[in-house]
């Protein structure tokens, strides 16, 4: 199973994606570390992706994802995957789960003025909303909960899922 937090930037995908992937004893990915160094410059000057900038780069996630279903193993990946069409190009790489880590500009704004050391600035918040889809299905989680109950609800709900 391939496992997909997914939401705007500053929804805590890389924090609940380490914490899941802890949890589960799966290896994890941040999608943010395979973007093409054009896009990582383009939204360092506060300029958002197209989808002509997204498509090279879900095709190396996916690339990643088929890597890990060819050799059997489980991953947990934090991709933002705002639209559909996102979500059904990352569906192509094995079996996937999408897990929607949703809250508000209120919630996040706060998190992204905080934080250091990323690329995307808090000024792409609002068009990161714009661009978002909320997924049809998904494992729902709000965000607003404590990163420990978050994984819980995650866990919970994969395990009710997965082969025994």
């Amino acid at each position: 199973m391939i496992v997909v937090l997914m939401g705007v930037c500053g929804c805590g995908k890389s924090t609940i994606g380490r914490a899941l992937a802890a949890e589960l004893d799966w290896p994890f990915l941040d999608a943010d570390t395979v973007h093409p160094q054009a896009n990582v410059a383009k939204m360092a000057a506060g300029i958002p992706l197209t989808d002509e900038d997204r498509w090279p780069w879900f095709d190396r996630i996916v690339a990643e994802m088929r890597r890990h279903a060819a050799a059997g193993k489980h991953v947990v990946i934090a991709c933002s995957a705002l639209k559909q069409a996102y979500r059904d190009r990352l569906a192509t790489g094995g079996s996937v789960r999408f897990v929607y880590l949703k809250g508000d500009a209120k919630t996040i704004g706060p998190r992204l003025a905080g934080r250091t050391g990323h690329f995307m600035p808090p000024s792409l918040l609002e068009s990161q909303f714009a661009t978002l889809e909320a997924p049809a299905a998904a494992i729902v989680i709000d965000i607003v909960q404590p990163i420990a109950a978050q994984v819980a609800a995650i866990t919970r709900a994969l395990r009710e899922e997965l082969p025994a």
